[in-house]
């Protein structure tokens, strides 16, 4: 039988896939309107596995040579004679495997061709009369190569001299990988590793300005999941509810495919084929605490970029609304990398004005212009990962003793009221004290950190980042079989306070909750060091506040 897979190249007799067709028609429109393209994508999110699907649906129609810089090395980047020898060398090997005489493809070997003028011609000459897409995978692997930009740039006056029936070259041409090689040249002088000489423009001469748009969406949805489980489901037989386990699959991880594959596998190989929300719940908390090729990614790159870290720190922890600023370079890296979305339509409640309006109709929509995290998964991970590099919030977890533990966990279950009183009475001994921007900053990691210590046996929590901002956070906690609502907002007045309790219940019915919970954190410097709790009843529903 097949396998749910996340290493390397998906194949479909061997493993479970998503059908992507419709990705792969919109690919081939553009490939069809003669288009070069990039296909810009984090790692691990299928880039691989859909150029080789995508190679095999075009070869009845095209000559399609598919290969990788990935293996080349770096002394086939060192002159241009070298790297013509490597492209041609990988031409003919990729040809070899298609369909296409093999005489053509041995005659793209060429000694002859010893610099980019040569291989110009010799590409004119191979392409005459023919329909030759080129795909390039893991492109970026050799970006920091000079002689990678004069090839591109070649590419390009080709192009251009095509398109007035100049030049004969490649239909079309893909080059895949992290990297947007439109900035590669941008790139590389900001990492000194180019120099601009002689005519050049420097960082506003591209060598890849005739990119058309690539606008697909390489994330997978419920419905794509779906087709993965119909074929998992008719082999396992297993009883699933399909429709269901998409949906939940998808709001957790967002669609990212190695996430998606990956919790699948997860549930079938470790918690024993549990298709049911419990089971993708014991599967969510394994991935988030295990140690993979993606979250390895993940910290190597915040460990490595500080403005990546506080924007991300920001967006998830301190609420800061941060714009989906395409051309920012810190937003633009946060994209590459996978670690944001665009969050159409973020409607705030008393965020703007006076907010007195326990109705809910001082509603303001901010329009499309703003960044969450792409998807819950990435939030657990994020978090945990901000409370052990935080050497302000990481010693609370020290706070919860052997004994609290059991009173807070009983009956196999979290007396939550209980747990947020506990905080708070540490909170005002500990914390009282400290200054304001720093409460400000580091409040909603304290409870977090709190927190932690008492799921982490039974449960796991996650911030719901779309709805995160400066005055408020909604954390849901799932424990046994229970799951708590949680807000924590900051004092900003009676009113919207009230406020808080509107959309904390709005919150509630749509989780299909009875019982939520507000903590409230007043950072004014003349804020009472009195411990204020109380349950407040809103009809059939109550909600349990604290302020500290």
């Amino acid at each position: 039988m097949r396998r749910f897979n996340v290493t390397g190249i998906c194949v479909p007799s061997k493993h479970y896939m998503a059908d992507i067709s419709v990705k792969l028609d919109a690919i081939i429109q553009l490939i069809k309107a003669g288009h070069y393209f990039t296909i810009n994508r984090a790692r691990q999110y299928g880039k691989t596995t859909t150029l080789s699907q995508l190679s095999k649906k075009i070869e009845n129609d095209y000559i399609c040579a598919r290969l990788s810089f990935e293996d080349a090395g770096d002394e086939n980047f060192e002159s241009s004679q070298a790297f013509c020898s490597m492209f041609l060398l990988k031409m003919a090997q990729a040809l070899k495997f298609t369909a296409v005489p093999p005489d053509y493809a041995k005659e793209w070997l060429d000694e002859n061709v010893a610099g980019f003028v040569a291989l110009s011609g010799h590409i004119a000459k191979m392409c005459k009369d023919k329909k030759v897409v080129l795909i390039i995978d893991e492109i970026d692997k050799s970006a920091n190569f000079r002689v990678l930009i004069h090839f591109l740039g070649m590419l390009r006056a080709k192009y251009l001299a095509a398109q007035e029936d100049r030049d004969q070259t490649f239909h079309s041409v893909i080059l895949a990988g992290v990297v947007d090689i439109k900035n590669l040249k941008l790139k590389m002088i900001n990492d000194g590793l180019y120099e601009p000489v002689g005519s050049e423009s420097g960082v506003y001469n591209s060598p890849w300005n005739i990119a058309a748009d690539f606008n697909i969406d390489m994330s997978f949805n419920p419905a794509e999941i779906s087709s993965m489980l119909y074929e998992y489901e008719s082999e396992r037989k297993t009883g699933m509810n399909i429709n269901v386990m998409s949906e939940l699959i998808y709001d957790f991880t967002g669609g990212y495919p190695f996430l998606v594959s990956r919790l699948c596998m997860l549930i079938h190989d470790t918690v024993n084929m549990d298709w049911s929300y419990r089971g993708v719940l014991n599967a969510v908390k394994i991935l988030v605490n295990e140690k993979n090729v993606l979250f390895d990614d993940l910290s190597k790159n915040l460990e490595n970029n500080g403005e990546t870290f506080e924007f991300l720190y920001g967006l998830l922890i301190v609420g800061e609304k941060k714009y989906y600023a395409i051309g920012d370079p810190v937003v633009d890296q946060a994209i590459m990398y996978g670690y944001i979305k665009r969050e159409n339509n973020r409607i705030f409640t008393g965020c703007f004005g006076n907010g007195n309006n326990l109705s809910g109709d001082n509603v303001y929509n901010v329009g499309s212009g703003y960044a969450a995290i792409s998807n819950k998964i990435f939030e657990m991970w994020l978090s945990n990962y901000f409370i052990s590099k935080d050497s302000n919030v990481s010693h609370i977890e020290n706070a919860v003793s052997g004994s609290l533990y059991d009173e807070i966990t009983s009956g196999g279950s979290i007396d939550m009221a209980l747990c947020l009183r506990k905080f708070a009475e540490h909170y005002n001994e500990i914390y009282a004290g400290a200054d304001t921007p720093f409460l400000e900053r580091h409040g909603r990691l304290l409870f977090i950190s709190y927190l932690r210590p008492f799921i982490n046996g039974g449960g796991f929590y996650h911030i719901e980042s779309q709805l995160t901002d400066l005055r408020r956070m909604d954390i849901v906690v799932d424990y046994g079989r229970d799951q708590f609502i949680i807000e924590l907002k900051r004092w900003s007045g009676e009113a919207d306070n009230a406020n808080a309790y509107a959309q904390l219940l709005s919150y509630m019915d749509a989780k299909n909750a009875g019982t939520g919970y507000l903590l409230t954190f007043d950072f004014r410097k003349t804020r009472s060091a009195v411990i204020k709790t109380e349950w407040v009843s809103f009809g059939d529903k109550r909600i349990f506040s604290v302020f500290v």
